[in-house]
This record gives structure tokens, sequence and C-alpha cells, in this order.
């Protein structure tokens, strides 16, 4: 990002360290997008500044980090200052630096499940998981597929709504993180721990497992042997539940939408984007199909 646009950014920044006490002179950008992210040089702060209108989930997220800091689970640890503040209207936290990381393996993500769900449901408001949260806006945003492929893209995601109301009974609901894939379940010299805290909610723990299951099952991402030692590990195949096909559809239809919400912007990933699509609907033979990753 050139200076010039950067500047901006950097006065959201300034504003909300001054609210907490923080000197933001040197702060180097991570990333600035819809969520930018600031690291504070020799304080050992990362400050992330999330978008307008993110204020309800960013309160929730920091309620999160404290009930886990509390219940001594392995994750992502807040500064100790009052937060989330508000800056030109967007909230901002303050997150303690992690050392150098690494994706966690799917024996790591089983293992912190595992600890996650045997907990009790926290008496703190979480809101219920949504499996189709911004769906519909990644679709509306998808403006490089093709008119018939949307279509039948929102007829699924009705589907799906109806469905998932409909769903099996399976496990008890509990807190679960929402979005737990081995990016937000990361391994240090410290040991493992939980990123990416936006997406808790209360729900079925089968929701986090779909996540591993549907790399295996779907993407080809995970093999059966790593599969097999995550089932082993957590104790669970939710591949057997009967609830199973909707949610694994949903988890799909969240990745075919992301890909196709960011092909509008950049052509190297429309050949992805329609090539998710193209599975989902048939042309592609049977699971697992590759995918690649989308950054």
């Amino acid at each position: 990002m050139t200076s010039s646009a950067a500047a901006p950014a950097r006065h959201v920044l300034k504003q909300a360290c001054s609210a907490v006490g923080l000197d933001s002179d040197g702060a180097e950008p991570l990333r600035l997008a819809e969520n930018q992210i600031w690291r504070l040089p020799g304080r050992r702060v990362i400050v992330r500044i999330s978008r307008a209108g993110q204020s309800d989930a960013t309160a929730r997220e920091v309620r999160v980090a404290r009930w886990l800091a509390q219940e001594n689970v392995p994750a992502v640890r807040l500064v100790d200052v009052e937060q989330p503040v508000e800056s030109d209207g967007r909230p901002v936290t303050f997150w303690v630096e992690l050392p150098p990381q690494q994706h966690g393996s799917v024996e790591d993500v089983a293992e912190l499940l595992a600890r996650l769900h045997s907990l009790p449901t926290p008496a703190i408001d979480l809101g219920y998981l949504d499996p189709f949260v911004r769906v519909g806006e990644r679709l509306h945003a998808a403006t490089t597929i093709r008119d018939d492929d949307k279509q039948w893209l929102h007829s699924l995601h009705r589907d799906l709504v109806a469905a998932w109301a409909e769903r099996p009974t399976g496990l008890p609901d509990r807190a679960v993180h929402g979005d737990a894939w081995p990016g937000n379940i990361v391994r240090t010299a410290d040991g493992v721990l939980m990123m990416d805290l936006e997406r808790f909610s209360v729900g079925p723990p089968e929701w986090d497992l779909v996540s591993t299951a549907v790399r295996a099952k779907t993407t080809g991402a995970v093999s059966a042997r790593e599969y097999d030692r995550f089932c082993a590990v957590y104790g669970y195949d939710v591949t057997a539940w009967e609830g199973y096909p909707v949610l694994s559809r949903a988890r799909e239809l969240r990745m075919v939408t992301y890909a196709a919400q960011h092909a509008a912007g950049n052509a190297e990933w429309r050949s992805q984007a329609q090539h998710r699509i193209d599975c989902l609907r048939g042309r592609s033979g049977p699971r697992p199909w590759s995918w690649k990753g989308i950054l």
C-alpha cells in the first residue's frame, strides 16, 4: 500500500492506540484489507482494526478470548487494556503477538476441539451458529460467474437453509470455533493454540468437525490416514452421523462462494471458482475433488 493510501489507516490506528495508552509510532502494517492488522514493534502487540459495522462481532470476540483464558484453553490472548475501542466507526482490538507459527496438524485440530467441546457452554452471549453467514453477500459480489450458475447456487442455499433447520439430532450444543482448520489452529515453539475467534458461537460440535471431514472427503487435502487419526484423537467420526450431508454441503457452499467472490477481483482465481461450481453441479465426477486454496 502506498503511503498516501495508508494515511487514513494510520489515523485510525493512532487514534485507537492513544485511547488505550499505547504508542503507534513505527507501527508496521501486516495486512491492509477489509480488516487491518498492524504490529507495534518492540511491544509484542498486534492491533486488529475490523471493518465498520462489526462492533457486536468484535465485542463477542473479546468475550470469547477472555473466557478461553479463564478456562486455560490455549488461544491468542488479549493485551491487558480496556477493549474493544472504536476509531472512526471501526472497532479495534489489541492482541499479544505470537512467536513464529505454522499450521497445526489434523491431530492438533482434533485435540484442541476435543478440549473446547468438553467445556460447558459459557454464560456469555455468543449467539447461535449460522453456517450461512455472508453466503448471500458473497454470491451478490460474485460478478464473474454465469447467471445460471449463480441461480443454481442461490437455490442450493435456500434448500440447505431449510435442511439445516430440520437437521437430525446430534451431539449436545457447545461453544464452537466456527472455522476450525489448521490455519486457525497453529503450532508455535510454545505449543498449539487457537486463532481467529470471530466465528465463535453456540452450536453443534459437528460443525467444527465437518471442516476436516470435508477436507478429506470433498477436497482431498487430508488423506484417509490423516482423517482416521483425526477421528481417533477426537473420538468421533462425524461422517457417520446422519446429519453430515447437510453440514458438509453447507461447508462446501461456503468454500465455493468464497472463491467466487474473490474471483471477481483476481483473474487468477476465476478458473478455481468455476471448477468448484462445476464440482457441486456434478460436472467433475465424484468426490474427492482437487480444490486449490484461495488466500
